[in-house]
């Protein structure tokens, strides 16, 4: 049978604010535990919540950016529940009556192709504390440090189709909370946690299948291999005769595989009523107007820009807007080299392995915007190949300088000078009479193979400082006179 995914997302973006939503207690990470808890957020009686107004600002930008209808009257609700690290008995949280309503999301596939995931609403609400196992044997401590948190939870529509499309809006997510500057993205410190509702059903069925819900998953590539190992059992479990229980599961990624945590809950299971302690929140036209008028360009209109002003491809401007600081680091070095392509060559592929290789984000790069645009200038004005512009590039990322320095101290300028370039080619022609007459006395197709020996052989001689055109130019000259 042809089994259809079915896969929807709830994102839980902590907001990047230096209070907690409803009282005065700091956020940061990595304090002491409980550090940082207040009599508000341990829910102490005679204490009471008072709204952060940055925590608001910022979930109405996250609205307006996905084009949602902002909830204009939105109401805090109390979701009932008990657990270790929520010591109030209670979450607040909004229900009927959420801040950001109906949105969307257009995210780039790894076809090229555009997709738009529908978001159903976001909703403001505090974090839980943090329960840990590990380092109390046969028991549980509890941190509080991060209970009363501002969360933001994003609930997208069922629209996703497969593992790497729920990747791909997870990216996209990620990096627009980002450019919006509301929330750092960390998910190693659980700044962004991601939910995911699964399920199957045979392929032009109508009616979605039951639906599991793996919580709490925080990369990128554990969303993916949790997703496709849930498929995995949930399509097997069907094919041996079973059925699919709706429940809430946990990825061990050591594995590689889902298993059960609990029955899956309902609204109705936590008893939602609006928070007596919380006035329903009003949000004026002005408000919103003057939040509107302070969005920076957005990924999606910084990759159509990309696309639009520089010829890039739809994969090359996808990768390039990906995070707010690449982007930046990319106009840079465009604006001193003047050639997109090249320019986008050099940041998504040798930089990007230099990154990848030393573990570090963009704005820890060794080789500045103003270095790697100074290089390729000298790519396009013919002072160095391609190929000796890797040699300079490797330098200047070992800290030698620019790549002016570097090419005058190694010697590395190439050789553009024709007459130099043709007295090469005709001692290296002469050292290889033998190939040279193979050559004359073979057909087209055979001769196109021979011709990458005698440029290798040309380059070989030249110590890589020729220019590559002129060689190739002059070399079939030569052998075809």
């Amino acid at each position: 049978m042809q089994w259809e995914v079915v896969i929807g997302l709830e994102i839980h973006t902590q907001l990047a604010t230096q209070s907690k939503i409803f009282s005065g207690s700091a956020t940061t990470f990595g304090s002491e535990p409980n550090t940082q808890a207040s009599l508000v957020d341990l829910g102490m009686p005679g204490v009471l919540p008072v709204l952060n107004q940055e925590a608001v600002r910022m979930a109405v930008m996250f609205g307006l950016a996905i084009d949602a209808q902002i909830g204009q009257h939105n109401v805090f609700a109390r979701k009932n529940y008990f657990y270790p690290d929520l010591p109030k008995g209670y979450q607040i949280s909004q229900m009927e009556l959420p801040i950001v309503g109906k949105g969307h999301l257009d995210i780039p596939l790894e076809d090229g192709t555009i997709k738009r995931v529908g978001v159903t609403r976001a909703h403001l609400e505090e974090d839980a504390g943090k329960s840990l196992h590990e380092e109390f044997p046969g028991a549980t401590g509890i941190d509080l440090n991060r209970a009363g948190t501002p969360l933001l939870e994003i609930v997208s529509e069922p629209d996703m189709r497969s593992a790497k499309e729920a990747v791909a809006y997870v990216k996209t997510i990620h990096a627009l909370v980002r450019y919006l500057g509301i929330c750092d993205g960390n998910m190693a410190e659980g700044s962004l946690r991601c939910d995911c509702n699964v399920s199957v059903r045979p392929k032009g069925q109508v009616e979605f299948g039951t639906r599991c819900e793996i919580k709490n998953v925080n990369s990128f590539r554990f969303i993916e291999k949790a997703i496709n190992s849930e498929v995995r059992r949930q399509i097997e479990l069907i094919e041996d005769g079973g059925k699919v229980i709706q429940q809430t599961r946990l990825y061990d990624p050591n594995k590689d595989e889902t298993r059960a945590m609990r029955s899956k809950e309902e609204a109705n299971d936590y008893r939602y009523f609006p928070d007596p302690d919380l006035l329903p929140v009003v949000l004026e036209d002005s408000f919103l107007n003057d939040i509107r008028s302070t969005l920076p360009e957005l990924p999606q209109q910084k990759r159509e820009r990309f696309q639009e002003q520089f010829g890039l491809s739809v994969y090359d401007a996808s990768v390039l807007a990906s995070s707010r600081e690449q982007a930046n680091y990319f106009e840079k070095v465009l604006s001193i080299a003047g050639d997109a392509k090249l320019a986008a060559n050099w940041v998504m592929v040798e930089l990007g392995s230099l990154l990848n290789k030393q573990g570090l984000e963009i704005d820890e790069a060794p080789v500045t915007a103003e270095q790697l645009g100074g290089m390729l200038l000298r790519i396009k004005d013919n002072t160095i190949s391609g190929k000796i512009a890797k040699t300079v590039f490797e330098a200047m990322a070992a800290g030698e300088g620019s790549a002016d320095e570097i090419i005058e101290q190694r010697g590395l300028k190439q050789v553009t000078d024709s007459g130099a370039i043709s007295a090469v080619l005709d001692e290296m022609l002469a050292a290889n009479a033998e190939q040279v007459e193979q050559y004359r006395a073979a057909d087209e197709a055979k001769r196109g193979k021979m011709f990458g020996f005698f440029v290798g052989q040309a380059m070989k001689a030249s110590k890589g400082k020729a220019n590559p055109q002129q060689v190739n130019e002059l070399l079939k000259s030569k052998l075809e006179g």
